[in-house]
């Protein structure tokens, strides 16, 4: 079994949805293999993936590459995948299984405070973060060049607690899908709107907020 480093936290029908839609990106993922899987969740709110079968070790190496995997425990040295769970003063709180804190002067992602960090990487609430686990945990190297990519580009807009479907749905229904390059899926609740050259990021968000119940946070360059 592999638990997914990946929340869902919505109720009802949107948690029909997401799990839906989970069963068919892990049926595209494992596709070419020789295996059965199921789904569940746990009382947390992090997915399971069953898989049984010849291709099953395969299957279960693929969805943690992907995904990331809620581990027991953790070895020194090494990544790991935590959704962002809380911030204040002294640094992130990321739920991988277990609280992990990231102190403030492990976070490296410039000046200022973890409030105003989050604010400006437009790193919404349950994103996935990858982060190195040690005696002080930090974030993961890649993480920071990632989050620093997005401030090189032409902007974006975060959003979570809609699917990627859910959040290109809005985007077109607010007359914006000529404005984006794409939406890029961060978790399973967490997406990424890539604005084109020449368009307002805290614009769009603005224009698309009305529609959708969720955090949305702009990524300017």
């Amino acid at each position: 079994m592999v638990i997914l480093a990946s929340k869902v936290y919505v109720e009802g029908d949107a948690r029909d949805r997401t799990l839906d839609g989970l069963r068919s990106m892990v049926a595209d993922d494992v596709g070419d293999l020789d295996v059965d899987f199921q789904i569940g969740l746990r009382d947390d709110g992090f997915p399971t993936v069953t898989v049984d079968g010849p291709d099953a070790t395969a299957a279960r190496n693929l969805l943690e590459e992907r995904w990331g995997a809620i581990t027991p425990t953790f070895e020194a040295g090494e990544t790991y995948v935590g959704t962002l769970e809380s911030w204040d003063d002294e640094g992130f709180v990321l739920d991988a299984g277990q609280r992990v804190r990231i102190p403030a002067a492990e976070i490296g992602l410039g000046q200022g405070t973890p409030t105003q960090i989050r604010q400006r990487f437009g790193l919404v609430q349950h994103v996935p973060l990858r982060f190195v686990w040690g005696d002080t945990p930090r974030l993961a190297d890649d993480e920071r060049d990632r989050l620093y990519d997005w401030r090189r580009g032409e902007g974006r807009v975060n959003v979570n607690s809609a699917t990627r479907s859910e959040i290109r749905a809005t985007v077109n229904r607010a007359g914006h899908a000529d404005d984006i390059v794409t939406v890029e899926r961060l978790g399973l609740l967490e997406g990424s709107i890539v604005c084109k050259e020449g368009t307002d990021p805290p614009g769009l968000l603005a224009s698309i907020g009305e529609y959708l119940p969720s955090e949305l946070l702009a990524v300017v360059p």
